[in-house]
C-alpha cells in the first residue's frame, strides 16, 4: 500500500529507515510514514486488521493467562509470543488433552510446552503461546479459549515432602559399602527437591524382620519411605510386598512398564507413600524411579493408572551396571 495510506497499518517485514528500524510488526505512525516517504520509500507491504481481529499480542496474552495454573507466572508478550515460567521447583503437571484440543482450534494458535511431569526449576520456561499471523478472529480466539473448559492446561506442583526414610534389606553377600552408595545416590536425588533422608534401617532380608525396621521407621514422623532390596521383588508375595502388609499397608501397584525401573512397587503405610525401589534405583542415572519419587515428592499422588500410562517414552537408557541388562542376545537369537 502507498505510505501515505499505511498509517495505522502493521508492518509485514522489517526496514531501515535511515538510522532507524521499522520492526516487523509495528504500527505504522505518522512519525514512521513519513520517515519512510523522506527516505524515497513509495509503499509498504503492510497489514489491516479486519472488525472482529485480535492483535496478536492480546490474543497471545489472553491464551497465556487462560492457560496458566498454580505456580506458573506470564511474561508480558512480545511479536505475538507469551511465555510462560515456573515460579516454584516442582514438577510440570499439564492436561494433554485439552492442550491438543486448543492446538486443534485454529492454525493461527500454538501451545507448546515442556513433556509433562518434568521436574523444573523456579524461572524456568515451561511453555510458550505464539500467534503465528499478525491477528486471529475474536471468534477463533473464543474457540481456543473455550477449549479450555475454563481450567488452567499448566501448572507446577512444587515438592513438599521434605522428611526421607529409608529402609535397606541385607543379605550376607551384600556389602555394607553397596548400601551407604546406595543412600548417597538417593541423597542427591532428593537434594533438588530440598528433600533429606532422616531416618535410616538396615534388617535382613526377611518379611517379619523388615515389617518390624518399616514401623520403626515411620515412627520417626518421615513423610515417605523408600526400601531398598537386597533381592529385587519378583511378585506380590515376596519379602517386600508382604512385609509392608505385614506391618499394616497396603500395596498400590507392583510392576512399570519403564525400562530400567520395571521391577517398582509403589504402595502405602500409615497414610505415607512407600516406594519398594527396583535394582537400577542403586545408579544415579535416569530410570522409574526418578518418575515415582519426583511426583511423590511434590506431593502427587501416584496410582495404578498413572504408572501403566508411563509406558509411551518408558524406554530410558540402558544402565551398564545392572547384572542382567536387557540386550542379552541378539534378535536373530529368537525369544
Amino acid at each position: 500500500m502507498p505510505v501515505a495510506e499505511a498509517i495505522g497499518a502493521i508492518a509485514a517485514h522489517g526496514m531501515r529507515v535511515g538510522t532507524d528500524a521499522l520492526r516487523k510488526g509495528e504500527a505504522i505512525t505518522p512519525a514512521i510514514a513519513e520517515a519512510l516517504a523522506a527516505a524515497g520509500i513509495a509503499t509498504v507491504v503492510a497489514v489491516r486488521l479486519e472488525p472482529g481481529d485480535v492483535g496478536e499480542d492480546e490474543a497471545a496474552h489472553a491464551l497465556a493467562r487462560a492457560v496458566a495454573g498454580p505456580g506458573i507466572t506470564v511474561e508480558r508478550p512480545f511479536t505475538g509470543r507469551a511465555n510462560l515460567f515456573s515460579a516454584a521447583d516442582g514438577i510440570l503437571v499439564l492436561r494433554p488433552d485439552a492442550i491438543d484440543r486448543l492446538n486443534a482450534a485454529d492454525e493461527a494458535i500454538t501451545l507448546a510446552t515442556l513433556p509433562a511431569w518434568k521436574p523444573v526449576v523456579a524461572g524456568e520456561m515451561v511453555a510458550t503461546v505464539k500467534i503465528i499471523p499478525y491477528a486471529v478472529p475474536g471468534a477463533a480466539l473464543e474457540a481456543a479459549l473455550a477449549s479450555a473448559g475454563g481450567e488452567p492446561l499448566v501448572g507446577v506442583a512444587p515438592y513438599r515432602l521434605t522428611r526421607i526414610g529409608v529402609v535397606s534389606t541385607v543379605t550376607p553377600g551384600l556389602k555394607p559399602s553397596v548400601v551407604a552408595k546406595t543412600i548417597s545416590v538417593l541423597g542427591r536425588r532428593l537434594a533438588p527437591a530440598g528433600a533429606a533422608v532422616v531416618a535410616e534401617a538396615t534388617c535382613p532380608h526377611d518379611e517379619a524382620a523388615l515389617a518390624e525396621a518399616l514401623a520403626e521407621v515411620a515412627r520417626s514422623a518421615v513423610e515417605l519411605v523408600v526400601v531398598f532390596g537386597a533381592s529385587a521383588i519378583a511378585d506380590r508375595r515376596d519379602v517386600i510386598p508382604a512385609a509392608i502388609e505385614h506391618a499394616g499397608g497396603r500395596i498400590e501397584h507392583l510392576g512399570m512398564p519403564v525400562d530400567p525401573g520395571n521391577l517398582l512397587l509403589v504402595g502405602e503405610l500409615d497414610g505415607r507413600p512407600v516406594i519398594g525401589a527396583p535394582g537400577c534405583a542403586r545408579s544415579p542415572k535416569e530410570n522409574g524411579f526418578d518418575w515415582v519419587l519426583s511426583r511423590l515428592l511434590a506431593g502427587l499422588p501416584v496410582r495404578r493408572a498413572d504408572i501403566t500410562r508411563m509406558g509411551v517414552g518408558g524406554l530410558l537408557m540402558e544402565i551398564g551396571a545392572r547384572g542382567q541388562p536387557r540386550a542379552g542376545r541378539s534378535p536373530d537369537e529368537g525369544e
